[in-house]
This record gives C-alpha cells, sequence and structure tokens, in this order.
C-alpha cells in the first residue's frame, strides 16, 4: 500500500477543501460515488490544506480553513465512544465547510464474547457492508454492529440527523428512523440507504 500523499479536493456540505490525502484518507472519504467527502476522513493537518471554498462566501481562499474541535469522550451507543467531533469553519464568514465525527469502539457490539474462546476465529476489525446470512444457516460465533446513533448523511454530505432505529412501517417495508436536528423523529426508507460505514448515507 502506498503512503504517497495526493491532492484530492473534498466536499462537505458548505464547501470544499484542497488537501494532501494519503490512500487511506481517499478509501474513507469515498462513500461509493466519484466524490471524496471530508466527514468520514475526519481532522487533516491543517499544513496539509492548500486551499478552500465557502458556499456562502461563493469564494476560493488559500490555506486552510479554521479547524475546531472537542474530545467529549462520550457513549453514543453501547461499545461505542464518540472520541472527538469537531467543524471546518471559514476564516471570514465563520460558515461551516464540513462537519465530522470520530468515534472508537470499546469492544464488541453486539454479544460479549470471553477472551478465552475456544472457538478460533479470524478478527474483522471493521465490517464495510452487513451481509446477509441465510436462515439455515446458524454459527455459534456471529457478530454484528449496530448502528443505532450513527449520523446520518444525505448525498450532498449534508448531515440530516442520527439514525435511533430500524422499524417496519405501515406498509411493513423496513425503514430507518432518524432522529433529525430539531429533535423529531423521521423515517427514511431502507431503500434510500447507499451505504453504511462509519456513517450512513442516503
Amino acid at each position: 500500500m502506498s503512503s504517497e500523499l495526493r491532492l484530492k479536493k473534498l466536499r462537505g456540505s458548505g464547501g470544499f477543501v484542497m488537501a494532501q490525502v494519503s490512500d487511506d484518507q481517499q478509501r474513507k472519504g469515498n462513500l461509493g460515488g466519484p466524490d471524496l467527502f471530508l466527514a468520514p476522513i475526519g481532522r487533516i493537518d491543517s499544513q496539509l490544506i492548500s486551499k478552500f471554498f465557502c458556499n456562502t462566501c461563493e469564494k476560493d481562499y488559500e490555506g486552510g480553513p479554521k479547524i475546531e474541535f472537542e474530545n467529549p469522550n462520550e457513549e453514543v451507543a453501547q461499545n461505542l465512544i464518540l472520541r472527538e467531533r469537531g467543524q471546518y469553519i471559514c476564516t471570514t464568514c465563520g460558515s461551516t465547510i464540513a462537519e465530522y465525527r470520530e468515534f472508537q469502539k470499546t469492544g464488541e457490539v453486539g454479544l460479549a464474547k470471553p477472551i478465552s474462546d475456544e472457538v478460533q476465529s479470524t478478527p474483522s476489525p471493521k465490517v464495510e457492508q452487513p451481509t446477509i446470512q441465510p436462515i439455515a444457516a446458524t454459527t455459534s460465533d456471529s457478530t454484528f454492529s449496530s448502528i443505532v446513533g450513527m449520523s446520518v448523511y444525505d448525498s450532498n454530505a449534508k448531515k440530516v440527523g442520527t439514525a435511533k432505529q430500524v422499524g417496519i412501517n405501515s406498509s411493513h417495508q423496513v425503514v430507518l428512523v432518524i432522529t433529525n436536528k430539531e429533535g423529531s423523529d423521521m423515517t427514511i426508507d431502507w431503500a434510500k440507504i447507499k451505504k453504511i460505514g462509519e456513517i450512513i448515507l442516503l
């Protein structure tokens, strides 16, 4: 794997930045389309950002935007800690270019496994796409990841809310229930979800 940095355009809900990123950061920022997004990458060293564009100012600026962040280290779901949250902010008008959240798992989400597990299992550090197991298949060592508490973003990288639960609506279709910025619950058809990783992309 190459550790070489490349200049890439990283989109946010309020603009974009041009930054030198590694292959690993590019993979994190790719949410399935042609564009790379800043939110899943997290905080980038400001010295690696060459310029940014603010949608509010409708203008390019040399150098990086202001980066404000905090380390709340709060548990947002079972075994999931919000390690850092931050914003890329326009140095001229103060508008948000992008927001990000960095999470850390404190253990396996779901059923706890004892350390002296007799069943040999290959550790999988990160599950990108959930796999659907046939009903007939039974495994003694199954794990799953909870999506409760994950941030939900639309196709414009704008945060629309936080995942609350998965349910079935009156039409017997699977839906994702999210809590929006106003604190109200809203449902999204499961078919509209494009990708689930560190965040949920619609």
